[in-house]
């Protein structure tokens, strides 16, 4: 593990260096630079980054954000990747319940300021989760949306002030799906229910055939991401 400051001129650089690379060796190249250091931040749409990370090293701190509104297929992802892969789950939830939301916010603010309701509920909890870790690992995909689609195997997050490591960045979906079935990767089942991007229950529905995966996110609204990525 090296101690140079990284910032960003070196991601950038590194990048470029690391393009082409494959995600088991982009994820041994993190692990080795950044030691205990480093935390996988996981949706629970798939456990392709457990399944990744902890081949190479075993117990590694794996972020769940409990948002209080996920799908109960989210929470029995989580629940089942707790038992079956050796990562150190951590279950990270907003200061506030749900109940003490909307006594402060008013009710369903999900719908009324659904910006303001990921604030809460989803971008302060990863901010005290990543707090105290010089590197996070994402599974942002190019292919997720055009908004993804330049997507680096690293970059800085300036915004935390860390190094932010897309592995699977360059994956297609069928390289996704051919993983998921080659290593019997745990994977959410409303993936095979018409959802291709989940979130809250609230704010996420079945897309229809030829929709882009992320159209079941926010529907109607121009909002296409929460915030955890810029």
């Amino acid at each position: 593990m090296t101690t140079q400051v990284w910032g960003p001129e070196r991601t950038a650089s590194v990048a470029a260096d690391l393009e082409g690379t494959s995600a088991p060796d982009v994820v041994r190249w993190a692990l080795a630079e950044f030691g205990d250091d480093i935390v996988v931040a996981s949706s629970m749409q798939t456990a392709v980054l457990e399944h990744l990370v902890s081949r190479v090293r075993p117990g590694v701190p794996v972020v769940f954000l409990d948002t209080g509104y996920h799908f109960a297929e989210t929470l029995g992802t989580r629940d089942a990747v707790a038992v079956a892969y050796p990562v150190r789950l951590i279950d990270v939830t907003p200061r506030r319940s749900v109940a003490e939301q909307d006594a402060e916010e008013g009710p369903r603010l999900f719908e009324r300021n659904p910006d303001r309701c990921c604030a809460l509920r989803k971008v302060e909890p990863l901010e005290r989760a990543l707090a105290g870790y010089r590197a996070w690992i994402t599974g942002l995909r190019r292919v997720d949306s055009p908004s993804r689609a330049t997507t680096p195997l690293v970059e800085w997050d300036a915004r935390r002030s860390m190094v932010k490591v897309n592995p699977i960045a360059a994956w297609s979906d069928d390289e996704l799906e051919r993983y998921v079935e080659a290593n019997g990767v745990i994977a959410n089942p409303l993936l095979q229910l018409g959802y291709p991007s989940i979130g809250c229950e609230p704010c996420t529905r079945p897309v229809a055939p030829g929709e882009d995966a992320r159209a079941g996110r926010w529907s109607g609204r121009a909002k296409s991401e929460c915030g955890l990525h810029g």
